[in-house]
């Protein structure tokens, strides 16, 4: 340490990298048990656990091999990434979804900013959400005007971090080595797997990064990690160098000397700063105890519920008023059950004048009465009129008190016992807005052939038709529809055809009058973005148009368009996934 205090600030800083590049991030030998957090966890951890397996991106049938004659650009990635000095970043190649390296080379910035903050307003559905994870996780050029690579990249986090796929942010992170660009991505990782009692999970990350880490946290966090797979050496050496360069926590440190061995007992203080620094306080205290409030942070509610150390429900007196509000709150979070907290409501008492006038009494009570009258009056009720009026007001209860989802699987399990022939027209919207439907829903398709858009024909978007064979079998429809005055082809008919012709399957010319194309529905922005090749501008507008809507609910009109712009893109494996979708018959 005498010499490393000689050592200008210059000098320390190229043997911190030289020996932290030299180090892993975490030992890959089995760890040491030095403590248990009541959560079931295997008793070790091997050096192939430590390693995150590769998931290979398998195509979904044959719709990902499946692709007709349109000239493609083969893109030589790696050479194109050295001829550029901008970062590339993504998991998928360009030619994966038929898109390009330059998707977004063509896009104003204002335009893009506009777009992800309209997006951004929406809980996207399944199908947006898919076309958004390609779009932006495409390798691909950054745009460069009226945008920075820093405002692309944040994007892109944010991105991730609302959709909360776990895997995908890790693989996203490993494959392109730049956590140090997106700290708040792997901060947003390892505290969320931290914050459900999965130690594990949050350090095997560390072993896969091989730049040496820039944010403060996350090198506090990797350097707890090595203590916690017994690499106490590694870790002391790292804490030293910090320490040299002006690193001060003294609250970490206190925990960081106990784990070491240098200490026999930690500080007994709290913080709930961040949920490492909560964590390190339950670690190093074998008497940990600790009583949240509503200010409690939701990381370490999720914490203290997953690690068992949230006090009892049916422990609290029903005069405890602060602390049932709190629970009620947490409920609300799903941190505590639904089924515990309206159990709880049970144990209030009520006279029978109250029970009867329940719509009226709930008012003069105080909340956590009113919602305990209503709910008990909700379980003696039958008739189907009165128990959805009761449920309705238990709901706007909850809403008026932002703790709306403190009332949702209990309401939805009611809402289940009532027949829906049995619910009033006044009713309808709120029963079909709660209800849920956990029955999943593998429909398989039912061919209709007098139906051009729901016969067989359809199967050439899943790859099982050669280009001859649609050629001719669907020759043979068209020749069918035209002898059939009554045959009227529908909007879904025309968007079948349209896609076949983008791919290159010839329609005699003899069937061009079938049908007519109305170019005026195609939105103008949206044609200019592909005219322009605004590749991913295009696409982003597609999602915005989608929001949270599934596909298949979405008008005829609007899909036509949707699909006319990915024809158009040359985008047909996203195409045809959509296809499959709106098209057949399902049952």
């Amino acid at each position: 340490m005498k010499i490393l205090k000689l050592l200008n600030k210059k000098n320390l800083s190229i043997i911190i990298i030289s020996l932290l590049l030299s180090l892993p991030s975490i030992a890959e030998e089995k760890p040491v048990d030095i403590w248990n957090l009541e959560k079931q966890e295997s008793d070790s951890v091997s050096e192939e656990n430590l390693s995150l397996e590769k998931t290979e991106q398998e195509s979904q049938s044959s719709i990902y091999k499946m692709q007709a004659d349109k000239n493609k650009d083969s893109i030589k990635l790696d050479q194109d990434l050295t001829s550029k000095t901008i970062k590339i970043a993504g998991l998928y190649d360009p030619e994966d979804y038929g898109l390009s390296i330059s998707m977004w080379s063509n896009s104003d910035g204002l335009l893009l900013k506009k777009l992800f903050e309209s997006i951004n307003k929406y809980d996207l559905s399944e199908d947006a959400s898919e076309i958004l994870n390609i779009s932006l996780l495409t390798n691909a050029y950054h745009p460069s005007q009226n945008i920075t690579d820093d405002e692309f990249l944040k994007f892109k986090t944010n991105w991730l971090i609302k959709d909360s796929n776990f895997e995908l942010i890790e693989e996203y992170l490993i494959k392109n080595q730049i956590t140090n660009l997106h700290p708040e991505l792997m901060k947003y990782m390892v505290d969320r797997y931290l914050s459900q009692s999965d130690l594990k999970k949050s350090c095997e990350i560390f072993s896969k990064i091989k730049e040496p880490l820039e944010d403060e946290y996350l090198s506090k966090f990797n350097l707890y990690c090595l203590i916690n797979y017994g690499k106490n050496e590694e870790a002391q050496l790292i804490l030293d160098l910090k320490k040299e360069l002006g690193f001060q926590d003294e609250y970490y440190e206190n925990k960081i000397n106990y784990l070491f061995g240098y200490i026999d007992e930690a500080n007994k203080d709290v913080s709930e700063n961040s949920i490492l620094d909560f964590h390190l306080a339950h670690r190093t205290n074998p008497e940990f105890t600790f009583e949240p409030n509503k200010d409690t942070p939701k990381l370490i509610w999720k914490y203290l519920s997953t690690s068992n150390l949230l006090y009892k429900i049916q422990d609290l007196e029903i005069t405890d008023i602060e602390k049932i509000s709190t629970i009620e709150k947490a409920t609300h979070d799903k941190n505590y059950s639904e089924e515990e907290l309206f159990e709880f409501y049970k144990r209030f008492q009520f006279n029978l004048e109250q029970l009867l006038n329940t719509k009226e009494s709930y008012k003069t009570l105080s909340s956590i009465e009113g919602k305990a009258l209503v709910y008990q009056r909700l379980l003696l009720t039958e008739e189907p009129k009165l128990k959805l009026e009761l449920m309705k007001i238990l709901k706007d209860i909850f809403e008026s008190e932002d703790i709306g989802n403190a009332f949702d699987t209990e309401l939805a399990k009611f809402l289940k016992k009532i027949d829906e022939t049995d619910v009033p027209s006044n009713f309808t919207t709120f029963y079909n807005q709660h209800i849920k439907n956990d029955e999943i829903t593998n429909k398989k398709i039912k061919y209709n052939n007098k139906i051009l858009h729901q016969s067989k024909l359809v199967n050439y978007f899943n790859g099982d038709y050669a280009k001859s064979k649609i050629e001719e079998d669907l020759d043979k429809f068209l020749k069918k529809i035209k002898k059939d005055k009554k045959y009227f082809l529908s909007k879904k008919d025309i968007i079948f055809l349209e896609a076949l012709k983008s791919d290159g399957i010839e329609i005699s010319k003899k069937y061009e009058n079938l049908y007519e194309i109305n170019k005026s529905e195609m939105p103008r922005d949206i044609q200019e973005m592909i005219n322009n090749k605004e590749t991913g501008a295009a696409l982003l507008r597609i999602i915005e148009v989608i929001g949270p809507e599934k596909i298949e609910d979405i008008d005829d009109d609007t899909v036509y368009f949707i699909i006319n712009t990915l024809n158009q893109l040359n985008a047909d494996l996203i195409r045809n996934k959509l296809l499959l979708k709106v098209l057949p018959l399902k049952v």
